[in-house]
């Protein structure tokens, strides 16, 4: 069991940002900017291109609303998206928002503290729709 189905099942806590029956968003929390935030299938599967085509869908439907609800709350020149799946047995994409290429490097992190995680998360659900 991925760390990922631990996350959806409650056993390890996460900063939810939009969840429905299929698919879940968090925030990272080792992440490279502020309101960087992982998109993931409630299904457990390994590779991206491993997903059924309904299941990938609606993955990048779900991903979609996401990214246009972290424009609204994250000030940034856009939204990056990244699916590299090596950390984690368990499909997920990556949505960063960018100012700059080396956001997307996954080289420098951000600190960020507990409460900051609350208010962020609490204000990009708010513009989830």
């Amino acid at each position: 069991m991925s760390i990922f189905t631990k996350i959806i099942a409650g056993e390890i806590p996460s900063f939810k940002i939009a969840e429905d029956d299929n698919y879940l968003a968090f925030l990272d929390i080792n992440p490279n900017v502020r309101g960087h935030t992982l998109v993931i299938p409630k299904k457990e599967v390994d590779k991206l291109f491993d997903l059924d085509k309904d299941t990938y869908d609606g993955l990048m439907n779900f991903s979609f609303r996401v990214a246009k609800a972290l424009k609204k709350t994250i000030p940034c020149k856009r939204i990056g998206m990244s699916v590299i799946g090596l950390e984690v047995p368990h499909v997920h994409i990556h949505l960063i928002p960018i100012n700059e290429m080396t956001d997307m490097q996954f080289i420098k992190k951000e600190t960020i503290q507990h409460k900051d995680f609350v208010e962020l998360s609490n204000l990009i659900s708010r513009n989830f729709v």
